[in-house]
């Protein structure tokens, strides 16, 4: 049986998002989900406002931040039915040879909603129910959240938690994080969380402020101090606290030219730079250096849906914080949403909700 449903079209870079009808039937193995919120993420503007080109052709509903409620199934999926979920951004078909092997990230069958497939800027979705994150209801109250808002938890929270997971981050190391808007904002969170010390950087004062509190042990503006400069204060902060000089764990999650050439003049001797943040610009480092540190580059695209729940984890027992970094507004209001948080007048994560 087909869900009336209804979603915003992407029709052109930067024309009006217009509204259309659709019928969101899943098929077997799949569900719809009555989105609850959907997230507004720098990849989405990517596409939007800079020309980035989606995998599916245009019309396509945009939003990959999504969590919502169960409200049909296909065959084989029934056991959804009724669930509050979260979406995963990226969804791995499960069964190719990459997947078996654990390598979903890079599965060449893998889709993500508002990219391969209409996304979550919608009434509904339909998705595989394979993969998707359950939610309880009790623990989300428990902690005062509410299901629109933990719809970030797919991909703002998870992207860098896969990174900071990936570059092995643990109690007694030194973590630097550039860019602390979104992404960056939970990278600082989760590396706390793992045991680290964080060190901050951004050119915004007000997001330094802002992170402050949740996790960053020092806080560096890029726009007053060049790389080395940076880094020789990074390097004091660490001998004045008793932290090692060596194998800083460095995440680039501005998607800035500057902030990919700062996270690069950052390496010392065993560090790890893990690039989760993506723009479009080109630079020129010296590979070499990676050689001459013995230090190694991680790209990380999303999160496999099998860390979901640790991560979701991360919100329920307190030791990550979303409210005070989101906002919800209405779906309807999507293009002055987009425009507004394109202007940064908006600088919390938006967050898109149904009527």
């Amino acid at each position: 049986m087909s869900t009336a449903a209804y979603r915003w079209l992407m029709t052109a870079p930067k024309a009006p998002l217009a509204r259309a009808a659709f019928a969101a039937e899943p098929g077997p193995g799949e569900v719809t989900v009555a989105v609850a919120g959907c997230g507004v993420c720098h990849t989405d503007l990517g596409y939007y406002y800079d020309g980035v080109r989606t995998n599916a052709p245009l019309p396509l509903a945009l939003g990959h931040e999504i969590s919502g409620t169960v409200v049909a199934a296909g065959d084989g999926a029934q056991a959804w039915l009724g669930k509050p979920v979260i979406v995963p951004a990226v969804l791995p078909c499960g069964q190719c040879d990459l997947c078996r092997r654990g390598l979903a990230p890079i599965c060449r069958a893998q889709k993500m909603p508002g990219n391969d497939v209409h996304g979550g800027f919608a009434s509904h979705i339909v998705v595989p129910a394979r993969g998707l994150c359950e939610v309880d209801p009790a623990r989300l109250a428990a902690v005062g959240l509410s299901l629109p808002q933990i719809s970030i938890v797919a991909d703002a929270l998870t992207t860098p938690y896969q990174a900071v997971r990936r570059a092995e981050v643990k109690p007694g190391d030194l973590a630097v994080v550039i860019g602390v808007g979104g992404v960056g904002g939970y990278c600082v969170q989760v590396a706390r969380a793992c045991g680290a010390t964080v060190v901050a950087i951004d050119v915004d004062d007000a997001k330094l402020e802002a992170i402050a509190p949740y996790g960053a042990a020092l806080t560096l503006n890029a726009r007053t101090q060049d790389p080395k400069a940076l880094k020789g204060a990074i390097a004091s902060f660490a001998k004045a606290n008793g932290l090692r000089g060596t194998e800083w764990r460095i995440f680039e999650c501005s998607g800035t030219a500057a902030g990919q050439l700062t996270a690069f003049a950052l390496l010392v001797h065993g560090a790890t730079l893990s690039v989760v943040g993506f723009t479009m610009d080109r630079i020129e480092v010296r590979l070499s250096n990676l050689m001459a540190f013995d230090a190694r580059a991680i790209g990380n695209w999303g999160c496999p849906p099998q860390h979901y729940p640790a991560a979701l984890d991360l919100v329920l027992e307190g030791k990550v914080a979303i409210e005070p970094f989101v906002e919800l507004h209405p779906l309807d209001d999507i293009n002055q949403v987009f425009h507004a948080v394109h202007a940064r007048e908006i600088r919390r994560r938006a967050v898109l909700v149904p009527a």
